[in-house]
């Protein structure tokens, strides 16, 4: 966690009432009946929502899912700022009094506006005032609550024993994001990299540099940031867990990369006896440990002053968080304005007391009976997706076995953890800076991981907090977990019918459990482990149809000369084929004996489909298609859906689609994995 990713978005769902399904059928004001569902069943299925939802200039996307956002930030605030009247919130070292005086130090324009950059300095002065021999201190300190420089550290479970904690040690971030923007030159590239130097010159004098200095600055970071990404890995290469696992002994890494002070280095950070640790990106750190002797001690403070400017610029004054605006989002995401201040206020607390600010959500907005409904749908689909292992022909018994150990081993997490997470450590202290108080925090978080390298792995620890609108799916704990604020319309709706909350929070369900055996989840065993459990044959018969399902989405055009990245995104598509086809599966058998009416004019499996479609309906701009198409393992709403159910027979049969429409696809082409 650093000073920029310490802010994270999250969002708290609306009141809801836990009742037995409803009748209520699809909103047809969501539909473009102008288009066929053969033709182009994503504009069908949402071309309504999305013209009565065009962009706004604070949006570079809006779809269904930011829309639970945006009214989930209402509550939030509502929640946030109700503390200021809570006598708790008087009591310093209280979580209320934390939340509530974070939130109001980012609400203080005017306070932030006349301290400028001086809450930076001493970051600033401590980097360019020491001696060439302090360089491996100052890295360990940036590390420890700034942000990652150079290389990154952390604790975390072993790939291939998980039940323990580990040192990984890993690449270094990129200013930009991906490798691509350095590396390939184009258009875009090209005006994005111009709107990236003026960015770098334009906070390094709001930080106090000439603009002579701010252009030298601006010549190292560009420098050091390409040979970075000459050297990262892929985007692809990142996703591949066993590319990522290397296990090395302590000796080895010191003598493998001896130009690294690794004894200082992990002395700075209360580290002591490492026998060995993962070295996730082998090349990287011998590429690092070759470059760094040949920087000049100003190209190494130049590139570590910019990025503790970096880092710190949403917390300083509205000059920096204007210049962070027109790069990232107006330039690289399309975006036309700046949201809201009370919207980046909350983030913070949210984020860093992400589970005391969960605590009060679930009290005031989490029935027992929501997690109750949860747990019944997510026995059905753990039965249906046992069914389709049963059913695969390309599977041998072998591995079938295999795999339905792992899906009777998945640890289900709904609505919100059993234990709080203990905040007693961090303190905030209306005197200090907002920066300050920040970084604080960050350097809390990095020690409370650190503190874990001696201790077995914590299955109980949630990666979500029970207000965020999402799920996952962890293949090192083998657990599935639906924070309780995803149980909201059009995810889950206690009005509608049962065939619309199967199609919605159903394949939501499904799309995790099948992550548990996509083309990186399928890796690992029961128990979280990373170990081949297949049948040779089978992982071959398997690499054959993900890479047909590589190429459906590579075939796509997401702009004029760009392609989706099928590679890139292939264990969500897997993901998302094999929610639709379990979740349709669960909902039949629930069905069962049961009778199955339309509703509206519409069948049960046309509401299935429709409510599926509808979870991704959205608008978004050029820019955030480009930038999205390299950044997010997702696939773009639209694909998600239309190249998806090309591949399910049910839905050719649920909208009569046939041979020569534009959604057929021949069955000899049609990729079922799951």
């Amino acid at each position: 966690m650093n000073l920029k990713k310490i802010i994270l978005g999250t969002t708290i769902c609306l009141p809801m009432l836990a009742s037995a399904a409803g009748t209520h059928g699809i909103d047809k004001d969501n539909l473009d009946p102008s288009v066929r569902p053969g033709d182009d069943f994503y504009q069908y299925a949402c071309g309504g929502w999305m013209a009565q939802h065009p962009l706004t200039p604070e949006y570079s996307r809006f779809g269904t899912f930011d829309m639970l956002r945006e009214r989930a930030k209402v509550q939030l605030k509502d929640l946030i700022t109700n503390l200021s009247k809570d006598e708790q919130s008087k009591v310093k070292g209280t979580n209320a009094q934390k939340v509530s005086d974070l939130y109001s130090m980012g609400m203080d324009s005017v306070r932030l506006n006349s301290e400028g950059a001086a809450p930076l300095k001493p970051f600033l002065d401590k980097i360019n005032n020491s001696r060439p021999e302090d360089f491996t201190d100052i890295v360990a300190w940036m590390h420890n609550g700034v942000t990652n420089v150079f290389f990154s550290t952390a604790v975390g479970s072993d790939y291939k024993n998980s039940d323990r904690n580990i040192m990984h040690i890993g690449e270094t971030g990129l200013g930009l994001g991906d490798r691509d923007y350095y590396l390939e030159k184009n258009e875009e590239n090209d005006k994005i990299l111009k709107a990236y130097e003026n960015y770098v010159m334009t906070v390094m004098q709001l930080a106090g540099y000439s603009e002579a200095d701010a252009r030298r600055v601006w010549n190292n970071v560009i420098t050091l940031e390409t040979e970075f990404a000459r050297n990262k890995k892929t985007r692809e290469e990142r996703r591949d867990a066993n590319k990522r696992y290397n296990m090395m002994s302590y000796s080895e890494i010191l003598s493998a990369f001896p130009n690294i002070e690794w004894d200082r280095y992990f002395k700075n950070l209360g580290v002591e006896d490492l026998k060995e640790a993962n070295v996730s990106s082998v090349n990287f750190i011998k590429f690092l440990n070759e470059y760094l002797p040949t920087l000049t001690e100003q190209q190494r403070k130049d590139y570590m002053a910019f990025m503790a400017v970096a880092d710190s610029s949403a917390l300083l004054s509205d000059a920096f968080s204007d210049a962070d605006f027109e790069l990232y989002d107006k330039v690289m995401s399309g975006k036309q304005e700046k949201e809201p201040r009370w919207k980046t206020a909350m983030a913070l607390p949210n984020s860093i007391f992400g589970e005391a600010v969960g605590e009060l959500y679930v009290e005031k907005y989490f029935p027992k009976e929501n997690k109750e409904y949860m747990v019944e749908l997510v026995g059905n689909l753990r039965n249906a997706l046992g069914k389709h292992i049963d059913n695969l022909t390309w599977m041998s018994d072998e591995t079938k076995a295999k795999a339905h150990e792992k899906l009777s081993s998945f640890k289900v997490k709904i609505g919100y953890p059993d234990k709080w997470r203990d905040y007693s450590g961090i303190s905030i202290d209306p005197e200090k800076s907002y920066l300050e108080n920040v970084y604080n925090a960050s350097v809390w978080f990095h020690e409370d991981n650190r503190r874990k390298l001696t201790k077995p792995v914590d299955k109980e620890e949630w990666h979500m907090t029970p207000q965020t609108v999402n799920a996952y799916y962890s293949p090192q704990t083998n657990e599935i977990c639906f924070p309780a604020a995803i149980l909201q319309d059009p995810y889950f709706d206690v009005t509608a019918d049962d065939a619309q909350n199967y199609g919605a929070i159903g394949v939501v369900i499904g799309h995790e459990m099948t992550h548990g055996f996509d083309d990186q989840g399928r890796k690992y065993d029961k128990d979280g482990n990373l170990t081949d459990w297949w049948q040779p044959q089978d992982a071959e018969e398997f690499k054959k149809l993900a890479d047909a399902l590589v190429a459906q989405f590579d075939e796509v055009e997401v702009l004029p000369g760009l392609h989706a990245n099928g590679r890139f995104t292939l264990g969500e598509n897997i993901a998302d084929q094999g929610g639709l086809r379990v979740a349709l599966t669960a909902y039949l058998d629930h069905m069962k004996d049961k009778k199955m009416e339309d509703i509206d004019g519409f069948s049960p499996l046309q509401r299935f489909y429709l409510s599926y479609a509808n979870l991704w309906a959205g608008n978004i701009r050029d820019e955030e298609i480009r930038a999205r198409t390299k950044s997010d393992s997702h696939s773009l709403g639209r694909n998600r859906t239309n190249v998806s159910v090309r591949n399910i027979a049910p839905f050719f049969e649920a909208f009569g689609i046939k041979e020569g429409d534009a959604m057929f696809r021949p069955e000899s082409e049609r990729v079922v994995i799951w």
